[in-house]
């Protein structure tokens, strides 16, 4: 299983994601994971078109290497374009290069290669496969072999593939020896849809799981019903859902991101809550959050919303 702690920095913010941060934000961000005792950093070529892997990579270049996990992706390759527009892909930056899906074995020993170079640290400890939907055959026959490759090297410690659904995950851990998946909002107070077959799969096979998404994009982020549901906007009877789980959210004095971030560490597959922030200030109210006791008597409670 992956020893890591139990809340990560999920680091597509900091790559500028939806809105442009300065270095100096961005950086204050991972020294305020730090400082609240977050050790696990994800990130990713994807985000912000290696901007967030540079940035995470000069915040821990004076950390302890023993200390902390780092995760990155492969799957999408950084080839250089002129540099005119705007990037197309939710991130505020300027479009210097564009993404090129490639599971080829060539492919991730290169992306691996050039995330080294971006991050300035001498190693990596978990590599994900980055959401292969569409590319199966190539993940499964070409992406994996080269990880398990790299990790029986001791180039990499662990293999996984990071995805937003759960049915394909499920096959990689049925056919590979995956180390962990991370699995993006498909395990929250709003979507247990990886809960009946995945998760009992995981724990049965002895594959970490790391959960993302928990907010569902924002839903659950704050007490008062703003944010979107999976990235588009929440159907009435979605929201009118919401309102209950808030209301008994209430009657326990709880708020619902503080239930939503405890929420999936209850199942003994999940090992780790990743959560994306953009400021010092949200990661502390987070992890404020986060450390904040919760009755038992919740979820019970909880639960009677789900299966109404």
């Amino acid at each position: 299983m992956l020893d890591v702690t139990r809340y990560g920095l999920g680091c597509a913010p900091i790559g500028n994601l939806f809105t442009a941060l300065t270095d100096e934000t961005a950086r204050a961000a991972v020294d305020a994971a730090w400082e609240t005792g977050i050790r696990l950093y994800d990130t990713a070529p994807h985000y912000g078109l290696g901007l967030s892997e540079r940035r995470i990579g000069e915040a821990l270049r004076h950390r302890p290497r023993s200390e902390f996990t780092l995760s990155t992706k492969v799957g999408r390759l950084l080839v250089p374009a002129d540099g005119t527009g705007r990037d197309d892909q939710g991130f505020d930056i300027p479009a210097t290069h564009t993404r090129v899906w490639d599971f080829s074995a060539d492919g991730v020993r290169r992306s691996l290669t050039e995330s080294l170079e971006r991050l300035g640290l001498d190693s990596i400890d978990v590599a994900l496969i980055h959401d292969p939907d569409h590319h199966w055959k190539e993940a499964i026959g070409e992406a994996f072999p080269a990880l398990a490759e790299l990790r029986a090297q001791g180039v990499i410690k662990s293999v996984g593939v990071g995805m937003n659904q759960w049915p394909m995950l499920a096959d990689f851990v049925r056919e590979t020896d995956v180390d962990t998946i991370m699995l993006a909002g498909r395990y929250t107070l709003l979507d247990q849809s990886a809960a009946a077959e995945l998760l009992p799969l995981c724990l049965e096979r002895g594959v970490s799981v790391v959960a993302a998404g928990v907010f569902n994009s924002g839903i659950l982020a704050t007490h008062d019903l703003k944010g979107t549901y999976n990235y588009v906007p929440a159907s009435p009877e979605l929201l009118d859902r919401v309102r209950r789980l808030a209301h008994i959210c209430e009657e326990h004095g709880v708020t619902l991101p503080q239930a939503a971030l405890a929420f999936p560490l209850r199942h003994p597959a999940i090992s780790s809550v990743v959560m994306g922030m953009r400021s010092a200030d949200e990661v502390r109210q987070n992890m404020a959050l986060a450390a904040s006791s919760i009755p038992e008597a919740l979820w019970d409670d909880l639960a009677e919303v789900e299966h109404d």
